[in-house]
């Protein structure tokens, strides 16, 4: 393979590492096309949502395009409702107040169904779980078409149904997140509505912007898409993204994924948080430059509110830790306090699991009820932990890394014990210990700039594309000095006094 693709050996090593052993599948992975995408119509519901589609826009129906409230609904339900309207639907966005709503499509989306005299209902990134939603709307007459890419115990009973979850989808690429999944309905309704194909293409960076956010493993046709879409989401077309460029200093470079995650998925997911999920929406959707740029602001002041609130409550989580659990005996944690934001405890749940290794869920109490959040390690299905303790919770959803859920305050001690119980069901003492993994050993003096510009064939990286750990043996650091906060300078020699410069 070294001889075939021109590459240096440490190079093959990685990508057989990765289970990329032959020159197709290695080159493939470092060459990805978009020439490769799998067949939208290969999604089990495909059909008959592109029909209902079809038939609503010609008849001059009214569609409420219905997201979640986080980066992914936001950027699912602006993909759609742009499509749809350049095909000259009147399309109604929509995004549930997280506080005030709740999760997924319920009575607050069908509210503003029947206000507007909508008559096909398009959910984004939710709607799986919405067994009683669903039925209601069609009751009222509503047509419901539920993209989505949750698992769930029982699915709605919509009109049609996107998911490559769904029992039954054939499917290759189960790992899409929900703007992907969109994305994939997109591909099968430009043609249909008499759009050029390559509209969803020029989308692509809301799918970028999406799959990052909600870290999705970053294989197969997620890293296409991602690896196409940074290259546009940097020169974007959209005024709401140049604007969060803008804010953020990003503009007028080359946009990595560690950028979406760490700065501009923050901010679009602040406004879902502790504000509105549609001023993000309306920042991605806006054609107004003035506009996109003071929601911008609004959405970066928001987000420097959320980091505080972040700090105080994982000290809050902490403490909590340390004075009333027994990690010899806990696998799995659940902490609840009256003073959480619902908006900020699954962004806190993930912190703490940083620091104890166990899966951690974090509820914030309101009365009788609690909304909580979870985190998990690579070793523990939560979901599937959160199957086994449903008899306590009111409602959950999610997947394997992440979930939220819903539960009375007096079952919280009972969840407690049960969710303890699953974690130590299903893990090891060993699975409780983090692990520092290494792909290479290599010398100070293999790691120059060439070796780093090598590396960047294996972006976009992130949640199962992880970037590569080189390690180096018997080498000594000089000049060491912090800067910033948070970083270290350095100087690192080798042991045949050959040296690198780290920062």
């Amino acid at each position: 393979m070294v001889d075939e693709l021109k590459i240096p050996e440490p190079l093959a090593a990685l990508l057989v590492q990765r289970g990329y052993d032959s020159v197709a599948t290695a080159t493939a992975y470092l060459r990805p096309s978009l020439d490769t995408l799998a067949d939208p119509h290969g999604l089990k519901g495909m059909a008959q949502a592109v029909q209902l589609i079809h038939d609503a826009v010609r008849s001059g129906t009214r569609i409420l395009v219905h997201g979640d409230y986080d980066v992914d609904g936001q950027c699912a339900t602006t993909l759609l409702t742009r499509l749809l309207r350049e095909a000259g639907a009147a399309v109604i966005p929509f995004v549930p107040h997280r506080v005030r709503d709740g999760y997924d499509f319920g009575p607050a989306g069908l509210a503003e169904a029947i206000e507007h005299d909508v008559g096909l209902v398009i959910t984004c990134d939710c709607g799986t779980t919405a067994v009683d939603a669903v039925a209601a709307a069609r009751d009222q007459g509503l047509t419901v078409i539920v993209t989505d890419h949750h698992l769930a115990a029982e699915m709605a009973p919509a009109d049609a149904v996107i998911n490559p979850q769904q029992p039954g989808c054939g499917f290759p690429h189960k790992e899409l997140c929900g703007t992907g999944v969109a994305f994939k309905l997109a591909q099968a309704l430009a043609p249909a509505l008499g759009l050029s194909e390559h509209l969803p293409m020029h989308m692509l960076d809301l799918v970028a912007l999406a799959t990052v956010a909600d870290v999705v493993p970053l294989v197969g046709e997620n890293r296409t898409l991602v690896r196409f879409g940074l290259k546009l989401l940097g020169e974007s077309r959209w005024p709401g993204i140049r604007a969060l460029l803008e804010v953020t200093q990003l503009h007028s470079r080359p946009i990595r994924a560690g950028q979406v995650g760490f700065i501009l998925a923050p901010r679009l997911n602040a406004g879902g948080r502790i504000g509105s999920a549609m001023d993000g929406v309306r920042l991605l959707l806006t054609d107004d430059s003035d506009e996109a740029y003071r929601l911008a602001i609004q959405l970066d002041t928001l987000n420097a509110r959320r980091q505080e609130m972040d700090r105080m409550i994982l000290e809050q989580a902490l403490d909590v830790v340390a004075r009333q659990v027994d990690l010899e005996h806990e696998y799995g944690l659940v902490l609840a306090h009256e003073a959480w934001h619902p908006g900020v405890v699954g962004l806190v749940a993930s912190r703490v699991v940083e620091r104890v290794s166990r899966p951690t869920i974090l509820v914030a109490l309101d009365g009788s009820e609690g909304t909580g959040s979870g985190r998990s390690i690579p070793a523990f299905d939560l979901h599937a932990g959160l199957m086994a303790c449903a008899d306590h919770l009111l409602r959950f959803g999610g997947h394997r890394m992440a979930a939220g859920l819903t539960i009375r305050r007096d079952r919280l001690d009972g969840f407690r014990e049960a969710f303890n119980e699953a974690a130590r069901a299903a893990l090891t003492a060993d699975d409780l210990v983090p692990r520092q993994r290494i792909d290479l050993i290599l010398p100070v003096g293999a790691l120059n700039d060439e070796f780093e510009s090598l590396l960047r064939h294996f972006e976009p990286c992130g949640q199962g594309n992880p970037g590569p750990i080189v390690g180096i043996r018997g080498a000594r650091v000089r000049n060491a000095m912090i800067v910033g906060t948070n970083h270290l300078r350095f100087t690192l020699f080798g042991q045949l006094n050959d040296a690198m410069n780290a920062g």
